[in-house]
């Protein structure tokens, strides 16, 4: 039986971000990386729109995702001049109709408050800055000027899982199938290959499968995998000046390369954890709900052809829709940085940071992620993060 300091499950890029500050910021232990899936065929990272924003409703969002655009500013001296992960600060346009407007300018004030760059005009500037939109019941949107934009999640996953190799972490490809447990702690996994591996603490970041994952240590997470259909379009007509665009209705769309993507058309209300093995995309999603919105919201969409389309899963938490970081109440080395519910991608360097930290120093330095805590999840009480795409 091997012995490790920490045992990560989940080697995506939650994990890998957890494994690299760990070692950066002078961990000396031992570090397991354990992944079931090392081409990420399936995996929340790999299958994203792969996005930034700095339009949350909380404030600790908001830091989270500040901190990565931070690490993609300074992209080349974290990770060496050929670093590119093709980032394209396009912005983000969130739209309000009358009823949501409120929220939305709420939204904006605490999005102004952490420095965001953020600008909140009506409908009449909207159309006048970008000429392709249709004002048609909108009251207002968010738009960002700087900050915001969509990147490569292959590239940005590869620089994490490139540096580990020459951290001295072990990346092992395996599924956990048991979590050990001695009363308040627990002690190691056992791999689908029949390995057992000790662990001083173990880090759940098994995305989708992050519910699972704690339940095996018996602990209860509210954190399951829910579906989400990406399309990608073409267009006659090309907008550069297109942000990432979110209707009141929920369907978002961008430009990507030569082609555009959409997806945002499920409904919440009553959804049902997907199958695990369920990676088919929901293709009448595109002609009965997307496809009404955008020739609605961009006139020049009206005629649009769809080419293909894929599904992914999100680790969405049933009770905010929110993260959960940091030790279990009483089983303390037992690490959550679950449930982001679709912007892990842009957060997980910060989570990453903010567990190194606690492992390192006993508690957060960079951002305070309390407000992320398991207590929360144990009392039933949410912590809901208003501005879920």
């Amino acid at each position: 039986m091997a012995n490790y300091d920490i045992v990560i499950i989940g080697g995506a890029i939650v994990g890998a971000s957890t494994a690299y500050f760990l070692r950066k910021d002078g961990f000396s232990g031992s570090i397991a990386l354990v992944e079931r899936d090392p081409q990420f065929t399936h995996s929340a990272t790999t299958l994203s729109a792969a996005s930034i924003r700095q339009q949350f409703s909380i404030p600790e969002n908001i830091r989270l995702s500040q901190f990565t655009l931070g690490l993609f500013r300074r992209l080349k001296e974290e990770f060496g001049a050929d670093a590119d992960i093709g980032f394209r600060e396009g912005g983000y346009l969130i739209l309000a109709g009358a009823e949501g407007l409120p929220i939305l300018e709420a939204n904006h004030r605490a999005q102004v408050a952490e420095g965001a760059d953020i600008v909140l005009e009506d409908a009449a500037a909207l159309t006048r800055r970008f000429s392709w939109l249709s004002g048609e019941e909108i009251a207002a949107g968010a738009y960002g000027l700087s900050g915001e934009g969509w990147f490569d999640a292959h590239a940005y996953l590869t620089l994490f899982r490139k540096a580990l190799r020459t951290m001295n972490v072990d990346l092992i490809t395996a599924s956990v199938t048991g979590i050990a447990r001695d009363g308040n702690r627990v002690t190691g996994v056992t791999l689908d290959n029949g390995e057992t591996l000790a662990a001083g603490t173990i880090v759940n970041a098994a995305g989708p499968n992050a519910g699972k994952v704690a339940a095996l240590a018996g602990i209860a997470l509210p954190v399951e995998p829910r579906k989400r259909t990406v399309f990608v379009f073409e267009s006659r007509d090309r907008f550069d000046d297109m942000p990432l665009t979110v209707d009141p209705s929920g369907v978002w769309w961008r430009p990507e390369g030569s082609v555009y993507i959409t997806g945002g058309a499920e409904v919440e209300d009553g959804e049902q954890a997907a199958d695990p093995a369920d990676f088919e995309p929901e293709w009448g999603l595109f002609e009965n709900e997307i496809w009404p919105v955008l020739a609605t919201r961009v006139p020049a969409f009206e005629a649009i052809k769809m080419t293909r389309a894929w599904a992914g899963h999100y680790d969405y938490n049933t009770l905010d829709q929110n993260a959960v970081i940091g030790p279990h109440p009483e089983v303390k080395n037992f690490l959550f940085a679950n449930g982001f519910s679709g912007h892990g991608l842009q957060q997980a360097p910060a989570v990453g940071k903010a567990l190194a930290e606690l492992v390192l120093h006993g508690g957060y330095r960079s951002i305070d992620c309390s407000a992320f805590g398991y207590e929360r999840v144990a009392e039933g009480r949410a912590f809901r993060e208003l501005n879920v795409i």
